[in-house]
């Protein structure tokens, strides 16, 4: 039995392996279609990409035909170079270095030659393209945009480069992907699927029909609409207010988590990244060092969150039961928290509670809160961390898992914090206490104060901001679903509510009301400091305010920081009441805070860090240098030479 086993054995092995052959090379087409490149061609067909609406079906981004022109290198005969190059507006030098990158690429593959050719630049060429053997156009779609601002939330369309090519096989050389914003967010999505067609050639290089009958094609599949979460007439109201400004605006709405706007301030115009300017405008942009048009301030910028921040300290130390409500502290214009140390306070001093150190922002009162916090357990570094935790349960220092692609996780100190900043040990309460009124090491970015003016409007809950509203034939992911709960007993909230509430009716936001809403707000403004030629410069401080409405059953919760806007009632405030009532009414009534606002321009603030360069302020037009609003604005269009559908 042993002696026929092993021949067996090799018998059956030798005939699987025969078999296994003789299907890969006589019946399995599969290898043979993907090794064979001298005799079949490959042609792709690019889908449309999916179209973007607002929450209300607004239609904001489609798109426009465009062509690529293509070279297979191996190909090239007999070029008559001065013509191709008139042709398409090109330089010899182009031609020449273009080719060379072709053919590193591949000498036998297509490579994109000439990207992004209108109807009216691809028709000249087309007439003449049997003349240029080697070169084909290909068909695609280019972003067509409905609108003249949202860019930061859109993103947009570029070529693949080689490091993702080598990283994701469905990606070619020339292959168009979604960067930033929500084209890279739900790239996958808005894709679609290329279709493949095999072509089968002569030894003359011709075509002579599809390959095995066409058995082997697939046919485009467009990409999926997506609704986002956004207002469209609110982000566009957003951009108007924040010409010749600086800074982020984020509103949210409470009970969902979704985005109503995401507001960076300068901005552009996303149409004029699309077709063959897009590189030499892109690249302009990126260099802009001093305005940052591409910097998304709402997402990226970390400030100290200033005054805002007391809501926490105060929700922390009724948590931890070192004050109640009723408890008073007096200030003195100001609080004497160590020998020689001062912090000065602008509510004009008396005895302050919860609710009265809320509508005027005591200084003194918070800071008094704080040392009981920090002063509660034996050791500072267990108290820092049970406030850091309890601060955390918002959203904060870390990030929040929205589905944009960029963002920073700001910063909550914890006993780590000052272990590395006091090696020596030493510190104490009174060593850090300017974190009571959201200086210090506390750093916030605009969506990080949203999303905890959406914790404190929910009374003690929030959903993970997100942008993403609905897509066709599919469900959101549910981490947007999932109610987060802070470590703060609801109990806590509604006298911290109330206190806010009288900001506009008795506070710092008195001039800022609108009849018939009931907002809950607050004012904050932190300091500012910037090197410049060398030197640690105080520039004007940060305007900053955060605000909910209405008061009961809130439909809105929104963040405002304006650079240099000084004190938070005086732009900041006004934007907030006007992005409510946009929001909640659809219309104006205080016309005075909108003439203000639109009126109001801190390039002089700017300059002293530079400013823009006339040229960029020129070609690109960037929001912030050219709109100059002297009533009430209405949207302009940016680029008036885009193409339109």
């Amino acid at each position: 039995m042993r002696k026929v086993l092993l021949p067996a054995l090799i018998i059956i092995g030798a005939s699987l392996l025969i078999l296994r052959i003789f299907y890969l090379q006589i019946i399995d087409d599969t290898y043979k279609l993907k090794s064979d490149n001298n005799a079949i061609k490959i042609k792709y067909d690019y889908p449309e990409r999916g179209y973007i609406y607002d929450r209300n079906g607004v239609l904001l981004v489609a798109n426009q035909p465009s062509y690529d022109i293509m070279v297979i290198p191996r190909e090239l005969k007999n070029t008559d170079t001065l013509e191709f190059c008139q042709l398409l507006n090109i330089t010899k030098e182009d031609f020449i270095k273009k080719i060379e990158k072709a053919k590193v690429y591949s000498p036998r593959l297509p490579s994109v030659f000439l990207a992004q050719l209108n109807k009216s630049e691809f028709a000249a060429f087309q007439e003449k393209i049997r003349k240029f053997e080697g070169f084909y156009f290909q068909k695609r779609s280019l972003r067509d945009y409905e609108v003249n601002y949202g860019a930061n939330i859109f993103g947009f369309i570029t070529q693949a480069n080689e490091k993702l090519i080598a990283k994701n096989p469905y990606y070619k050389s020339g292959d168009l992907i979604g960067k930033q914003g929500v084209e890279e967010s739900y790239e996958k999505t808005l894709r679609g699927i290329k279709g493949v067609k095999y072509f089968q050639k002569d030894k003359f290089n011709r075509e002579i029909g599809a390959f095995k009958e066409g058995k082997y094609d697939t046919i485009a599949v467009q990409g999926e609409d997506i609704n986002l979460t956004i207002d469209a007439a609110l982000q566009k109201y957003g951009e108007e207010l924040m010409v010749n400004k600086r800074g982020g605006i984020v509103a949210i709405e409470p009970k969902t988590g979704e985005i109503l706007a995401l507001v960076t301030a300068p901005s552009y115009d996303p149409g004029i990244l699309v077709g063959r300017q897009r590189s030499k405008n892109y690249t302009k942009l990126y260099h802009d060092s001093i305005a940052k048009p591409l910097y998304d301030r709402g997402l990226l910028a970390e400030y100290p969150p200033g005054s805002p921040f007391k809501i926490l300290t105060g929700l922390v130390g009724l948590q931890e039961q070192v004050v109640e409500e009723e408890t008073t502290f007096m200030c003195n214009h100001g609080f004497a928290y160590a020998r020689g140390r001062f912090q000065r306070c602008h509510c004009g001093g008396g005895v302050r509670d919860l609710h009265v150190g809320i509508y005027k922002s005591c200084n003194a009162y918070f800071s008094n809160v704080y040392l009981r916090t920090i002063a509660k357990y034996a050791k500072p570094a267990y108290s820092v961390d049970v406030w850091s935790n309890h601060v955390k349960s918002f959203g904060l220092g870390q990030f929040m898992g929205y589905d944009l692609p960029t963002g920073k996780k700001g910063n909550i100190p914890s006993s780590k914090t000052y272990k590395k900043i006091y090696p020596n040990g030493g510190w104490r309460g009174t060593t850090i206490i300017s974190n009571a009124i959201g200086q210090g090491e506390v750093l916030m970015t605009p969506i990080q104060l949203a999303n905890m003016m959406s914790a404190v409007a929910n009374e003690g809950y929030y959903y993970t901001p997100h942008i993403i509203k609905k897509i066709k034939g599919e469900k959101i992911d549910p981490k947007f679903t999932t109610k987060h709960v802070t470590t703060i007993d609801k109990k806590y909230f509604p006298p911290m509510i109330s206190g806010l509430f009288d900001v506009y009716n008795k506070g710092t936001a008195y001039a800022l009301r609108v009849e018939g809403i009931d907002i809950c707000g607050k004012t904050g403004t932190a300091e500012n400091f910037a090197k410049i030629d060398g030197k640690r410069v105080q520039l004007k401080d940060h305007s900053i305010f955060v605000a909910f409405a209405p008061k009961d059953n809130p439909k809105i919760a929104i963040a405002i920081l304006v650079e240099n806007g000084g004190f938070g009632s005086t732009i900041a405030g006004p934007i907030a009441s006007l992005m409510i009532e946009k929001y909640l009414r659809k219309k104006i009534t205080r016309t005075d805070l909108e003439t203000r606002v639109l009126n109001s321009s801190l390039q002089g603030q700017y300059a002293k860090l530079g400013g823009l360069s006339e040229e960029i302020k020129k070609e690109l037009r960037i929001k912030d240098s050219i709109l100059q609003s002297k009533t009430k604005a209405t949207a302009l269009k940016i680029d008036s030479t885009k193409t339109k559908k």
